[in-house]
């Protein structure tokens, strides 16, 4: 069985001034509040949209479960 890999993700940053589809893609991540820490599955997607809010989002650390 293979080692499911996950993330955990920290918002850090407010999202009022950001533009629209930076604000979507942190409610996309699943966030609901600021310096909240979330653990998701390590994919190209989520990777994605982390590369997409650098400025707004910190990969506090990685697993394998």
């Amino acid at each position: 069985m293979a080692a499911k890999h996950t993330l955990k993700l920290k918002w850090v940053r407010s999202a009022i001034q950001a533009p629209v589809k930076h604000k979507k893609v942190i409610k996309g991540l699943g966030f609901t509040r600021l310096n909240q820490v979330i653990e998701r599955e390590d994919s190209p997607s989520i990777r994605g949209m982390v590369a997409k809010v650098p400025h707004l989002v910190v990969v506090v650390g990685s697993s394998a479960e």
